[in-house]
């Protein structure tokens, strides 16, 4: 079995990916509604800052930031695929799901990258917006209506 050690640094910025066990499909946008209460009802027991937050049909991205104090993000995450999960049909289960009791919905892990400094969150802020247009869902990142960020001028240097 794989062991995975994740950083629990509190007060971080941290960007996540997080995909749907079944590639292709379109659940997440069929369901927005149902991720945005669950998501928003985390935020509510355990708060934390959505810097950016860009749903796409079967994975999305997230930019937060943790509150000082508080570095569990992993706890939130299994909180909103929970929440998400409760009341959809039971995806394409193999046997270790039965087991663990899961729905087979989300890949049970997830990607993050911790924030190392204002060009990285940058770059990671620019990512959540250009995704749908890099998935080819819309031709301009203005017109995708599932992100919740956006474009930051560019800063010109020597500007004055």
């Amino acid at each position: 079995m794989s062991c995975y050690h994740r950083p629990f640094a509190t007060g971080a910025r941290i960007f996540f990916t997080v995909s749907l066990a079944q590639q292709g499909g379109d659940l997440l946008l069929r369901e927005v509604d149902r991720l945005r209460a669950a998501v928003l009802q985390t935020r509510n027991q355990r708060p934390f800052g959505i810097d950016a937050f860009v749903v796409l049909p079967d994975h999305l991205h997230a930019l937060w930031t943790l509150p000082p104090g508080d570095g569990d993000y992993s706890l939130r995450w299994a909180a909103i695929k929970t929440r998400f999960s409760r009341g959809l049909a039971v995806g394409a289960q193999r046997a270790s799901h039965a087991a663990r009791r899961e729905k087979a919905i989300w890949q049970r892990r997830f990607w993050e990258h911790h924030i190392r400094d204002e060009a990285d969150y940058e770059r990671h802020m620019r990512y959540c917006w250009d995704d749908p247009v890099a998935h080819g869902l819309v031709a301009r990142a203005v017109d995708w209506p599932l992100s919740l960020s956006a474009p930051r001028p560019a800063v010109r240097h020597g500007a004055a």
